[in-house]
């Protein structure tokens, strides 16, 4: 059993598909198009797998005029459309209806363009931020964000979502990396936004459409920040009795001044699952570890290890470790990009993404592990401790009767006290299906207004990823005032 409620499917729509194939495919061939139910399957659910719903179709367009020709097609005839990437959103961003189209951008995957000069790359959207930073490595440059499904997710999903990663405290989130787009409005129109340098000329559409799920319009290109790599880079292990500890650990560090590279927190539980299935050489006696990577020459990296070191020290730790050397580091970061893939080995489990002032930390660990035991649920606690941004982990048996609707419940009560505390409902992660009854917790009513005003300005007919962020009787209610308008 589940919580959240979807719409009903329009059966008209189902009736027609066929014929919206047979249309479709004169646009952009029938190669570019998934139609057979068991292809159509693959397109059902994204890692918020409690939802499944199999789409009416999957167009896979190679170029931005394929992705125009669609959307005009779509908009044409009032068809619901599902933007999607690789289907990494933990938060059902990607979940398409029985009457939707799925335009998936997985095909549009080439770097157009590297300027090294103005440390920039042009890319298409359907890109991996990994294979950006290896087009770019030879020359010693990377692409910064990087979240634990990188190995995966496309720079879609990233711009959809805001997405960050280990490395966001010091490099920033998708938003601080981006500096042009290219996105396909519902009428097929082709906009661009921003350029190829800092502070484009115009509204900053950038921070609005980055972060909008798909709300907009398809990103199909981008121009991004290289970076130059650092000399070096070492993490260091310290390991607390406490989780409170580690997070007052984690206050001390950045309220000396100091912004490390990364710093990640790990619990007991997250903490010998991710050692069983990657070795990566993490202390097994401690409740708490938290990853602080610094960077820079040697003697930066030392001076820096050493007043860290000093600080973790105020907070009695049970073991401090720095790595020795590019194997141990790497074997250090395999551990924690592992993490959710190896809890899923063990259990089902229900990924929550919310932020906080770094001061409550230690509170929030705690009420955390109260309101879980309140469900009768364990939770494995990972996440980027250095700018707030928790990934508690609520553990259930999806085979047990009531424990995916408990998880649920215990997922939305660390929400709410996400918000009570100061932070937000989400970090990186977005508010797809999951998070979308929640809104009213942290905005108000003119808030929302606002929000869905915007949404219909581009996109008046509510056809793009619909179902998603608002909650449902306050989007229709929005759509219809519109539609009156």
């Amino acid at each position: 059993m589940t919580l959240l409620s979807l719409p009903e499917p329009d059966a008209r729509v189902i009736g027609r598909r066929s014929l919206i194939s047979e249309g479709l495919a004169r646009l952009v061939g029938r190669e570019s198009l998934i139609l057979d139910e068991d292809g159509r399957r693959a397109y059902e659910t994204d890692a918020l797998t409690a939802y499944r719903r199999v789409p009416l179709l999957v167009v896979l367009p190679r170029t931005t005029e394929d992705v125009s020709k669609v959307l005009r097609y779509c908009n044409e005839n009032k068809l619901k459309v599902v933007p999607r990437g690789a289907g990494t959103s933990l938060c059902g961003g990607a979940l398409p209806g029985e009457d939707t189209v799925v335009v998936c951008v997985s095909k549009m995957n080439r770097v157009l363009d590297v300027d090294y000069v103005n440390r920039t790359a042009r890319v298409e959207a359907g890109i991996t931020n990994l294979a950006i930073s290896g087009k770019v490595a030879a020359q010693d440059y990377f692409y910064a964000p990087d979240p634990s499904s990188q190995l995966a997710c496309t720079l879609a999903g990233n711009l959809a979502m805001n997405s960050g990663g280990a490395h966001g405290l010091k490099y920033g989130v998708t938003t601080n990396n981006v500096l042009g787009l290219k996105m396909v409005l519902i009428d097929g129109t082709v906009a661009e936004f921003g350029g190829g340098h800092l502070d484009a000329a115009g509204y900053d559409f950038l921070s609005l459409i980055i972060g909008s799920e798909g709300q907009f319009g398809i990103i199909t290109e981008a121009t991004v920040r290289i970076l130059k790599k650092a000399e070096g880079a070492r993490p260091m292990l310290i390991g607390f009795n406490s989780s409170e500890s580690a997070g007052a650990c984690v206050s001390g560090i950045i309220g000396a001044g100091i912004i490390p590279v990364a710093i990640e927190f790990m619990d007991k539980p997250a903490i010998h699952v991710c050692e069983a299935f990657a070795k990566a050489g993490y202390p097994l006696d401690v409740e708490a570890l938290l990853i602080v990577e610094v960077e820079g020459s040697e003697a930066e990296i030392e001076d820096l290890l050493g007043r860290i070191a000093a600080i973790a020290r105020k907070f009695d730790p049970k073991s401090i470790e720095i790595s020795k050397d590019a194997d141990q580091s790497a074997q250090i970061w395999a551990g924690r990009k592992s993490a959710f893939g190896a809890i899923g080995r063990i259990s089902d489990y229900y990924c929550m993404d919310g932020t906080i002032p770094l001061g409550q930390l230690p509170n929030v660990l705690t009420q955390i592990s109260l309101i879980c035991a309140k469900y009768g649920l364990k939770v494995a606690n990972i996440f980027h401790a250095g700018d707030g941004n928790l990934h508690p982990l609520v553990l259930y048996n999806a085979n047990s009767p009531g424990e995916s609707a408990n998880a649920e419940r215990a997922g939305a009560e660390i929400l709410e006290l996400c918000v009570k505390v100061g932070g937000c409902l989400t970090g990186e992660h977005g508010v797809g299906i999951e998070k979308r009854d929640l809104m009213t917790v942290q905005f108000s009513p003119t808030d929302l207004a606002v929000q869905m005003r915007i949404k219909s300005v581009f996109d008046p007919h509510w056809l793009l990823n619909s179902a998603k962020v608002f909650p449902l009787e306050i989007g229709a209610d929005a759509h219809s005032i519109e539609q009156a308008a």
